[in-house]
């Protein structure tokens, strides 16, 4: 591993401010994702810029500027700290947090800071129709993907579809020794049955009922974002599960859970990943990324900066896992 010297454009460390590492590495990471880049970089967040909401977004444009345009092996991120903390107080204290919690907050807030509306007409099932108003941002048209639920009533056989839109999946993980993604993926996409209190209630049998449910992707984002949920609950206490997870820095196939009406080139390469090591009161976060432009990989721990073989990603502490499509030729 070689530890970085010279400034390159977009390897800029990043201050840490008392236990800020998991907003350090969320900040690496999204300042990696080349589309984003590009939008904050030629300025055409400001054009889109709420007023009430544009702070979070001016901020988070200020700290793109300063580590891809500046000449600076190591930033402050404390302004942007500053206006996310006076949104989300969790945030303004200076302890440890959780961050993929952090992570939809950011996306959130530059979502709420940079969206425009337009009426659409959408169908919700067969039966009714509706308006809606549609909020799209850059953040909708790289992040958020959709899911349909098929829920099928065990009586009767009556299905449903619910849509649920999303920006990270939140993936269970089914072994406590060694798995891989594809194995997270099939846990996460496979049927389960709702009985007792998860039962639905039918609307054709007039009564509550055992159903099954399955998830389907009707479509997939651009950037899909997995959340390997490796803290869990057992009783009081919340645990952190060590599994060693095999996932593939290209050539990720997501059709086998994709409906094949919607989702085309479903092929994903990795382009950066949040790693936890230790535990969940003293643990520590670091960010792998892969350069837009060398092509080689980086881990980013705080200021420090060290470029890493593509063997070294595969990391046994990996956390977030954010994928692009290859080419970002995704069609919908």
């Amino acid at each position: 591993m070689e530890e970085m010297n010279s400034q390159h454009p977009g390897l800029t460390g990043l201050r840490n401010l008392g236990n800020t590492c998991y907003m350090n590495a969320i900040l690496q990471c999204l300042c990696s994702v080349p589309p984003l880049v590009e939008y904050f970089l030629s300025g055409k967040h400001k054009a889109a810029l709420h007023k009430e909401n544009g702070e979070s977004v001016t901020a988070f444009g200020w700290l793109m500027s300063d580590m891809w345009l500046g000449e600076f092996d190591c930033v402050s991120p404390e302004v942007f700290h500053s206006v996310l903390g006076k949104r989300y107080p969790t945030f303004s204290k200076r302890t440890q947090q959780d961050a993929q919690e952090f992570l939809i907050c950011v996306l959130n807030e530059l979502h709420e800071g940079l969206k425009k509306s337009s009426k659409r007409r959408c169908v919700t099932d067969a039966k009714a129709s509706r308006g809606s108003v549609s909020e799209t941002s850059i953040i909708t048209q790289l992040f958020e993907g959709q899911l349909s639920y098929d829920i099928m009533c065990l009586e009767c056989k009556t299905t449903i579809d619910r849509p649920e839109r999303f920006t990270v999946l939140s993936l269970p993980i089914p072994s406590t020794s060694a798995c891989s993604l594809q194995d997270c993926l099939k846990c996460f996409f496979q049927q389960d049955i709702l009985t007792w209190n998860n039962q639905i209630q039918c609307s054709w049998c007039g009564t509550k009922q055992d159903a099954a449910v399955k998830a389907t992707i009707t479509k997939a984002p651009q950037i899909i974002i997995f959340h390997l949920k490796r803290f869990e609950w057992q009783g009081k206490h919340k645990r952190k599960l060590s599994t060693d997870i095999c996932y593939p820095l290209s050539n990720l196939d997501l059709s086998p859970y994709s409906s094949p009406l919607f989702c085309k080139d479903a092929e994903y390469s990795l382009c950066a990943v949040v790693n936890h090591s230790g535990f969940l009161d003293d643990g520590h976060y670091t960010a792998f990324c892969k350069h837009s432009v060398t092509k080689n990989w980086y881990s980013f721990d705080d200021a420090q900066i060290t470029k890493i073989p593509n063997a070294s990603v595969q990391s046994d502490t990996a956390y977030l896992l954010f994928y692009t499509c290859q080419g970002l030729l995704c069609t919908h």
